[in-house]
């Protein structure tokens, strides 16, 4: 994917996309903000959202959109096809065209993963 300068809002990040990452990227947001009062940011270039912490994170992609989880690892048995990778228990869900995440394992992913900051604190603080 090419390089260029971050988005100045998550709207302005949405509205940047076109086709399907765009309508995956709005679905997975909207199950995401129905579910939980979290911060809506753009770090590190693509959405991420904050309670305690980063929680998880939306990233389009050229050719995928990721649905990622800073303690991920500990949600595959909600939905195994969260691939662990990186620091923090990191994992996350690649989405391709015609693939999605359906609203009620968004919503179980996203609670879980909240109530996880909550009861361990930021994932990032070591």
């Amino acid at each position: 994917m090419k390089k260029s300068i971050p988005a100045a809002s998550p709207d302005a990040y949405v509205a940047a996309l076109s086709g399907w990452q765009r309508l995956t990227v709005e679905k997975l947001r909207a199950a995401v903000v129905a579910i939980a009062t979290l911060d809506e940011v753009i770090k590190w270039g693509h959405l991420v959202y904050l309670s305690n912490g980063p929680v998880l994170l939306i990233r389009a992609e050229e050719h995928r959109v990721l649905f990622g989880f800073w303690r991920g690892q500990r949600l595959r048995e909600i939905d195994p096809r969260l691939k662990p990778g990186g620091k923090y228990e990191m994992a996350t869900i690649v989405l391709l065209q015609d693939e999605d995440v359906g609203s009620h394992t968004a919503s179980r992913l996203v609670e879980a993963a909240v109530r996880l900051n909550r009861t361990l604190g930021d994932p990032t603080a070591i």
